[in-house]
């Protein structure tokens, strides 16, 4: 094959090759995309690559950068309604359910249980368990040591507290043999202990290991973020706020926003029924004095079409708890007990 062939042939497929043995496009317009997928020494797969190329003089494209507007001004007025740190995160939340004179990995552990507790469930039972659990021995080893039936009546009445004994006996296992008891130092081996996620993964790394990682997302952050208009468009979980916070908010207030907007939704900015007219925000907020939406009335089931699975008698027990306190069914032991045999 001539060369002179060749760029016969090469042109006719409209493509060209350069000095440097890359495959440029001639003619046509806008960019040309492909996939580029490679094999490793040893037959390892690498990971697909997606490769662009742009004719010559093609406009480049700009990606507009994007704040909310007045978030500044937003987020001084939340400082200030929030300079008194009394919320029930400022009092009881993961930074303060540790034992501050257990060893260093013990400490990180502590942090990532109470993480796994307070899903669902308020800071006030997540410190009660926790206090309970640290006066018991919370360490990886004791909770393996520990069986489930006593490690229930630890924990309860967390959220699902059925499943987060299983998942504390799974993790400890992992964090046993893979990590001397400790836990990962990064967000991929946190994400990959059974019941935990990115949030409380993110939180571990501020927390446990100082290192901000990304903006710990929680419901109320979810729900402060889209009041306040903070994401470019309306997001549905709080893994979407989570990502589109940090296309934004500056790096040095990730660390802090968590805190700051929890506390603020504990207090001020409520689920139901905010306090709009107290609020610093409330001429600012596109969200302010707006009602919340109504819940479409309850239909009561049938009792023969009632479910009686764990995770749904955990949490009428969890709502049974939240009304009042002192809240703990009698049949509680025996109701491990059985679980236990079966």
């Amino acid at each position: 094959l001539t060369s002179s062939n060749f760029l016969l042939l090469a042109r006719s497929q409209m493509w060209f090759i350069d000095s440097t043995s890359r495959l440029l496009p001639i003619g046509g317009e806008g960019p040309v995309q492909t996939e580029v997928s490679a094999l490793a020494p040893h037959g390892c797969r690498r990971r697909r690559l997606k490769v662009e190329y742009d004719n010559t003089g093609a406009a480049a494209v700009k990606t507009e950068p994007w704040e909310p507007p007045h978030w500044k001004d937003q987020l001084a007025c939340i400082h200030k309604m929030r300079s008194r740190r009394d919320a029930p995160v400022d009092q009881m939340g993961a930074e303060k359910c540790f034992d501050t004179k257990a060893p260093a990995h013990v400490r990180r552990f502590q942090v990532l249980v109470s993480l796994m507790l307070s899903s669902q469930t308020r800071d006030q039972v997540t410190a009660a368990a926790m206090q309970k659990l640290r006066a018991h021995g919370c360490t990886a080893g004791n909770i393996l040591a520990t069986d489930d039936h006593t490690l229930g009546t630890l924990i309860y009445p967390v959220g699902f507290w059925r499943n987060k004994v299983k998942f504390l006996k799974k993790t400890s296992a992992i964090l046993q043999e893979q990590f001397g008891g400790d836990i990962p130092s990064d967000v991929e081996g946190l994400v990959r202990l059974p019941g935990v996620g990115p949030k409380m993964a993110h939180l571990a790394m501020d927390i446990a290991w100082n290192q901000v990682s990304g903006i710990g997302v929680d419901t109320h952050v979810h729900r402060i973020s889209n009041r306040l208009g903070w994401v470019r468009k309306p997001t549905k979980t709080p893994e979407d706020t989570r990502r589109a916070l940090e296309e934004w908010l500056p790096w040095d207030l990730w660390s802090q926003i968590n805190w700051l907007l929890v506390g603020f939704g504990q207090q001020m900015c409520l689920p139901v029924g905010p306090l709009c007219s107290m609020c610093l925000n409330q001429h600012s907020c596109p969200s302010a004095h707006k009602s919340s939406p109504a819940k479409k009335p309850h239909r009561p089931t049938p009792p023969s079409r009632i479910k009686t699975e764990p995770e749904n008698e955990a949490a009428a027990e969890h709502k049974g708890a939240e009304k009042d306190p002192g809240y703990r069914p009698a049949s509680l032991p025996q109701q491990i007990k059985e679980e236990d045999e079966t």
